[in-house]
């Protein structure tokens, strides 16, 4: 079996069109057809069904997908870092976090990093669920860290950190904070403006339960950082909503509503059969390491 079999099967069974599939890989459409035949006689099947301008899959074919596409990723990773090791290259890891994330909870196991692997290079990158899961597919990121995209995905290897859950913020000044209570009812929050984290990336799912709780997501002031929100929160300008291990600092109060129940994953995810590097595998055994448990609380 060849690698550029494999690309040229990848690619049909990404367009669905011999034609297509052809101009993508920069070769003749007969060299390509003959690449694939070559391919289905040592796997002993067909794996695409030609049907004139179209073309489906068979059976053997989407069973082969998962497999061959995850042999193309680990070939095309392994040259790569060849290739790095070969120029001499500074070691580089490329770690994705989900916005609504925050760093803090990581500097712990990247501070030891930074002590095992003094000349590494980090390159941390943010964005919600579906931007982090395309840069894994795309090689862009050695892990990820977050929320949403790892789950049901034979093409990843998650690991469960801690399960998070939605806390109302406020400044210690605040009105709200002269109760001795840690949550709060729904009602409480009366004729007082949400601050909505944007980088939370609340799926609908959690939108419509915040909803029915009695914390409705209309009407309210929007950030995109949590640096903005903290600073919206000590200026009273309202009540912000984020995830519980989200700002866990000084003068700043964390409220949990009692109706609202709702909780998300915070995971680490790689992408399945992808050669790791040391780096990237120290750091996931240094978060899998960590007492998350007393996160939130």
């Amino acid at each position: 079996m060849e690698m550029q079999q494999v690309r040229y099967f990848l690619a049909v069974a990404q367009t669905l069109n011999f034609t297509r599939a052809a101009e993508q890989c920069n070769v003749s459409q007969p060299a390509l057809t003959r690449a694939i035949k070559l391919l289905e006689e040592e796997l002993g099947g067909d794996l695409i069904r030609r049907e004139g301008r179209l073309s489906h899959l068979t059976d053997l074919g989407q069973r082969m997908l998962p497999l061959l596409r995850q042999c193309h990723e680990s070939a095309v990773t392994a040259k790569a870092l060849a290739t790095s090791l070969k120029k001499g290259e500074i070691a580089t890891l490329n770690v994705a976090v989900a916005s609504a994330v925050d760093i803090a909870l990581l500097m712990p196991a990247l501070s030891e990093m930074y002590g095992a692997f003094p000349e590494l290079l980090l390159r941390l990158k943010r964005g919600g669920a579906i931007a982090i899961r395309q840069m894994l597919e795309k090689g862009e990121i050695d892990l990820a860290i977050g929320s949403g995209f790892g789950e049901g995905s034979d093409r990843l290897d998650s690991w469960r950190m801690f399960d998070d859950h939605f806390d109302i913020i406020i400044s210690a000044e605040h009105d709200l904070a002269r109760g001795n209570g840690a949550a709060l009812e729904a009602a409480q929050l009366g004729e007082h403006r949400l601050l909505l984290h944007k980088g939370v990336d609340a799926s609908e799912a959690e939108i419509e339960r915040l909803a029915t709780a009695g914390v409705s997501l209309v009407n309210v002031h929007e950030v995109d950082s949590l640096a903005d929100l903290e600073a919206l929160v000590r200026a009273n300008f309202g009540v912000g909503l984020t995830l519980a291990s989200a700002l866990r600092t000084g003068g700043i109060r964390h409220l949990r509503i009692h109706s609202v129940d709702v909780e998300r994953p915070v995971s680490i995810c790689m992408m399945s059969g992808r050669p790791r590097s040391r780096e990237a595998t120290a750091l996931l055994n240094l978060l899998r390491g960590a007492d998350w448990s007393i996160v939130v609380g």
